[in-house]
């Protein structure tokens, strides 16, 4: 079964920097981090000690509030440190991989005759659940609730983000596999979201739902395929899961092997070859940065795409989530009179004095500067051109910001998530933290609702 969707709001952004379709294995990480601010809302409570020796796929630590969501070391090695912050908040676990890994076995479950149960428990004791998140709220699933849907979006709209099509690529048996195993969990349907010229691997996938989505970005936003497919109201629950992380799933129902791999787009203006490389969740992302050159030295290195993605430094490591890294120009510079002059290097979907809306097809080479400073919400009726849900972005980011429960409510609050509004955020004169007003409302929300 097909349906197509077409998103006719958005803002596509063209920058350079897109990597080749070119793979490359990324040398060892010598180490590997996790940090338990990527799983929000989750307080780990520890099973393994510093000094600890660990096998891939085995337990690190569980969930404070459910004793049945454990988190997995990605590789094998030792438990080297596990770094606290304020209020002895666990911040990093660190671990020094071994030169190969060794996998816990978890033991092959046949999912064509396994029920639901049987799956989650396998997926909860070995470390994937993680990888499954819920809408209302975009935390990771709670196991006790049946969701009325699942949603997977196998096509990325954001700026140079990793090709799906490219990254999925002779995976087939394992997303089919997850899919079928994910279709047993919903008492509705699971729904794929793919690009509309055919070429996904997901195209032909069993037990779902497969939509063809065309547009700009966020089209490719999980997000957005939910509200043009079946929007999430109060009391109800649907659940997420990006499509690389179908293939751990679907490998570890095959092979009984957490094997936490990730294809990573490294791109960017500022890298001299952009192309993809294999490495695992938490490596430093030293090992590929530096592999591929930079063309400068002031740059910014970010865990994610340039929308959404979290600042690091190359001695870093690997959001658990993410599966691009992008490398920009430090914007730490300013032009005289820059707000006073023609603009035609940057984009804007503005008309005053910038013409990007001339050239449509050029690609930018973009640095971080915000152009501009925060101050009060001006009211331009601009982020509705590129909000593509059927939600009053300004009035829902006001709402969040008094912490009106109600309004919250009426408008919308259930099915969105933070990167909903990267693009709102981007395009914002008065350069408003519009992801962090929309996390902090959310959070509110858990608290005070559940």
């Amino acid at each position: 079964m097909s349906k197509d969707i077409k998103i006719k709001k958005g803002l596509t952004i063209k920058l350079k920097g897109e990597a080749e379709k070119t793979l490359s294995k990324a040398p060892r990480s010598r180490t590997f981090a996790i940090r338990p601010a990527d799983f929000h809302l989750i307080t780990p409570k520890m099973v393994v000690k510093e000094g600890g020796k660990l096998q891939a796929g085995e337990t690190i630590f569980y969930s404070k509030d459910n004793e049945d969501i454990k988190f997995a070391s990605p590789v094998s090695g030792t438990l080297t440190a596990i770094e606290r912050g304020a209020k002895r908040v666990i911040t990093r676990l660190l671990i020094e991989a071994d030169p190969q890994d060794t996998f816990k076995d978890a033991g092959v479950l046949n999912v064509e005759t396994s029920d639901a149960e049987t799956i989650k428990k396998h997926l909860l004791d070995n470390g994937c659940w993680p990888f499954i998140k819920q809408r209302p709220y975009h935390v990771v699933a709670n196991p006790e609730v049946t969701p009325r849907d699942i949603f997977i979006s196998g096509y990325t709209t954001a700026p140079l983000a990793a090709d799906l099509d490219f990254t999925l690529k002779g995976k087939e048996a394992e997303l089919q596999a997850a899919v079928t195993a994910l279709s047993k969990m919903t008492s509705g349907a699971v729904h794929i979201g793919i690009c509309n010229d055919g070429s996904s691997p997901l195209k032909g996938v069993k037990d779902a739902v497969v939509h063809t989505v065309k547009g700009k970005h966020p089209a490719g936003n999980v997000g957005t395929q939910i509200a043009m497919i079946a929007p999430v109201n109060k009391g109800e629950t649907v659940w997420t899961v990006a499509a690389q992380d179908l293939v751990i799933i679907g490998e570890l129902l095959l092979t009984g092997k957490f094997n936490a791999e990730r294809i990573i787009a490294l791109v960017g203006s500022s890298v001299k070859t952009p192309k993809y490389y294999t490495t695992k969740i938490g490596a430093e992302v030293s090992t590929f940065v530096y592999d591929s050159g930079l063309n400068e030295e002031n740059v910014r290195v970010i865990s994610g795409d340039v929308l959404t993605g979290t600042q690091i430094s190359p001695k870093q490591h690997l959001g658990y989530y993410d599966n691009t890294v992008t490398v920009i120009p430090e914007g730490d510079d300013y032009e005289f009179f820059g707000w006073n002059k023609p603009i035609f290097n940057k984009i804007s979907n503005s008309r005053a004095l910038t013409f990007s809306w001339m050239t449509p097809n050029k690609k930018f080479e973009l640095d971080t500067n915000t152009n501009g400073e925060h101050r009060a919400f001006v009211v331009t009726g601009s982020y509705e051109e590129v909000f593509p849900l059927d939600i009053y972005p300004l009035q829902i980011l006001k709402a969040c910001m008094v912490q009106d429960l109600d309004a919250m409510e009426a408008l919308g609050m259930y099915e969105v998530a933070p990167e909903d509004f990267a693009l709102t955020e981007f395009i914002c004169v008065s350069k408003q933290p519009h992801q962090q007003i929309i996390r902090n409302g959310l959070d509110l929300m858990y608290k005070e609702i559940g």
